[in-house]
């Protein structure tokens, strides 16, 4: 329909709700209609953040019914904590069930649940009243990533054959809210908190571009966690100072460090590999996302901290703490480099211009709530793997009623 908008309302309302608001300034055809959050300053300050970057007349509501039932909203952002999202989607689906919502679309951030039955939980929940689903891994949007697969697909596989190794990485020093780091509560350490990102940016590079990821199946696995850094005791002491004493790795630790080896069929019968590694534990200008991609005579490769553009400050310049140069910002002297709208070079803009237009029915969403399910898969497989020591079958199947030991707390590293 011409001038038709979508009207689009947040669950959560803290660092990750902020980067999609900011990224709403390069998103048309949608405004940001309204924030809820368990915390009403917080969701009013999300909502005060809306309206200054003008990207729709948001307001803070009282709760996810109220939300749902306000004839504004259209589609919903889910950007709360990984904990809550069963009891988020079972309060916008009751509300719809009663005739008091009317959805077009739900968009879920990453991971989509902690384990497989939450993840298929959410699926069924949100099948049941009809929505599209959007599966939110904005990496896959990221600039640097869609156009050098596109540019490698069409010269170098189209020439020479198929890629048949892409690698992919994300490091940091740490997450910025307590719940991150509990186990019970996020449902696992580093893997399954930033491996969702890693695990399908390889599968995504080495699909076919336009052809649906199935075409690149998982056959098996093999996974490693370690705690590497926080549980040293001057780290354990300082998590409990600067998060929380929930946050006890002395106790309860989670893992810092993932690496995951994917072997994948094709759907022309290659067999090609994907590396993935996370980390809490890198210490360096700040959060680093990296990927590669590699064929018979052609090679990919992208560094978000190769921004181009570097500040230098010298000892004597003196300012507070900050992040205003990087995500996960770790100095403020030296030189350093400076990812600018960090939104979209992260993929952000691309990724949610892109759901608006799949709920407005111009094209159809790249990924959906059943590839949310399917990383969630790989990544449980992933820990079993971690577990028992070594590499295993790619078995969905087998992994409905599996939970991580990190995530029930009985994980020694």
């Amino acid at each position: 329909m011409p001038n038709q908008r979508l009207g689009v309302a947040f669950v959560g309302s803290g660092f990750n709700t902020r980067f999609h608001l900011q990224a709403w300034r390069g998103v048309r055809d949608a405004d940001v209609v309204g924030i809820w959050s368990p915390n009403s300053a917080n969701a009013a300050s999300a909502a005060a953040l809306a309206r200054k970057l003008d990207v729709g007349p948001a307001r803070p509501y009282r709760s996810i019914a109220d939300l749902v039932m306000d004839k504004r909203v259209d589609a919903i952002w889910l950007c709360g904590p990984n904990h809550a999202r069963i009891e988020n989607v079972e309060e916008i689906v009751d509300t719809v069930h009663r005739g008091r919502g009317d959805l077009k679309g739900i968009a879920c951030e990453k991971p989509l649940a902690r384990n497989v039955a939450e993840a298929e939980r959410v699926e069924v929940m949100a099948e049941s009243i009809g929505v599209l689903t959007g599966y939110l891994e904005n990496q896959l949007f990221a600039p640097h990533i869609e156009a050098g697969k596109a540019l490698l697909w069409a010269r170098g596989a189209a020439t020479t054959g198929r890629p048949y190794l892409a690698r992919a990485a994300e490091e940091h020093s740490g997450p910025h809210m307590p719940w991150f780091w509990q186990g019970s509560l996020q449902g696992g350490g580093v893997l399954n908190d930033m491996m969702c990102h890693s695990a399908l940016v390889v599968r995504h590079l080495l699909t076919k571009p336009g052809e649906p990821l199935s075409t690149v199946k998982p056959v098996r696995v093999t996974g490693h966690i370690a705690s590497l850094k926080w549980t040293r005791p001057r780290y354990v002491r300082q998590l409990k100072q600067q998060m929380s004493h929930a946050v006890d790795y002395e106790n309860a630790p989670a893992e810092d460090f993932a690496s995951m080896t994917i072997e994948f069929k094709t759907n022309d019968g290659h067999k090609v590999i994907g590396e993935a590694t996370t980390s809490w534990s890198f210490v360096g200008a700040g959060l680093r996302l990296s990927a590669e991609l590699l064929g018979p005579e052609y090679s990919l490769k992208w560094n978000s901290l190769d921004s181009g553009l570097q500040l230098f400050f010298s000892r004597a310049v003196r300012g507070k703490a900050g992040e205003d140069l990087v995500e996960k910002q770790n100095a403020e002297v030296g030189v350093m480099p400076v990812v600018p709208e960090e939104w979209l070079a992260y993929g952000y803009t691309n990724e949610d211009r892109h759901y608006v237009r799949a709920f407005l029915g111009k094209e159809k969403p790249r990924l959906t709530f059943a590839d949310g399910v399917d990383v969630v898969r790989m990544l449980m497989t992933a820990y079993k793997s971690a577990e028992q020591g070594k590499t295993l079958r790619y078995q969905p199947s087998t992994l409905t009623r599996f939970v991580p030991k990190v995530a029930k707390g009985t994980w020694r590293p």
